[in-house]
C-alpha cells in the first residue's frame, strides 16, 4: 500500500510517516499545498492523508483539483476543526473520510485500511492462495499456519500480486505501487525482493516471472 502525507507540521507528518512505514506501508510527505498535488498528480497512491489548512495551497482546493483530474486515490482530510459545518464541507469536495486533530493512531490506521479496500483495485481484508493468508488490515502473512516474517517492501509485492488475482504486474507497476519517490527505476531492487519474497514463501512455487511482461500469482 502507498499513502502520501501533505501536512505542514513536519513533526506531525514524520510522525505518521514513520508509523504507517513500521507498518509495511510505503509513504511520501509533502509539507506544503503546491508539492502535495504534485505529488499526488505524479504519483499513484492508495490513499492521500490531507491536512485541510496548509501553506501555499489549501487543502479544499487540493482536493477539488485532485477530483477534477479523475485521480483515483482515496482521500482522508484531516483537520484541527472538527464542527458537523467543517465535517460537511470537507466531504463535499470529494474527500472520501474526515478525522479531527487530534487522533488516536490506530484510529488513523483502521480509516487507511477501509479506504485502501476501496481503492484500486479494491483490496479485501484478507487475501488467499491456497494455503497462504495475507492479513491485509494486521499486515500480516501466513503460510500453512507459519507466520512469514516480512519486511515491508515484500509485503507489499505479495499484497499486489495477490490482489491482482492472476493478472501480471510489471516491474514498473510494483515500483510505483509498492516503493517511496526515492526508489531508483534503474536498479534491481524489484527482482532482488522477489527472489529473497521466494525464498521466505518457500514451496511449492508461488509467483511465477512472465518473461518481457512482469510477474504474477
Amino acid at each position: 500500500m502507498r499513502v502520501l502525507v501533505i501536512e505542514d507540521d513536519e513533526e506531525m507528518a514524520e510522525a505518521i510517516a514513520e508509523g504507517l512505514r513500521r507498518l509495511r506501508m510505503a509513504v511520501d510527505v509533502a509539507l506544503d499545498g503546491p508539492g502535495g498535488l504534485t505529488r499526488a498528480l505524479d504519483n499513484d497512491y492508495d490513499v492521500i492523508l490531507l491536512d485541510r489548512d496548509l501553506p501555499g495551497m489549501h487543502g479544499d482546493e487540493i482536493c477539488a483539483e485532485l477530483i477534477t483530474t479523475g485521480c483515483r486515490s482515496r482521500v482522508l482530510m484531516l483537520t484541527a476543526a472538527a464542527t458537523n459545518e467543517d465535517l460537511i464541507d470537507g466531504l463535499g469536495i470529494g474527500a472520501d473520510d474526515y478525522l479531527p486533530k487530534p487522533f488516536d493512531f490506530p484510529v488513523l490506521v483502521a480509516r487507511i485500511g477501509a479506504l485502501a479496500r476501496r481503492a484500486h483495485p479494491a483490496v479485501p481484508p484478507t487475501l488467499r492462495h491456497g494455503d497462504l493468508v495475507v492479513d491485509t488490515a494486521q499486515r500480516l502473512a501466513y503460510r500453512a499456519g507459519r507466520p512469514l516474517e516480512l519486511t515491508p517492501k515484500e509485503f507489499g509485492v505479495l499484497e499486489l500480486l495477490l490482489a491482482s488475482q492472476g493478472r501480471t504486474v510489471s516491474a514498473e507497476e510494483l515500483l510505483e505501487r509498492v516503493w517511496d519517490e526515492f526508489a531508483n527505476p534503474f536498479s534491481h531492487t524489484v527482482k532482488t525482493t522477489i527472489s529473497r519474497l521466494r525464498a521466505k514463501l518457500g514451496d511449492p512455487p508461488i509467483i511465477e516471472t512472465v518473461a518481457k511482461s512482469g510477474y504474477r500469482v
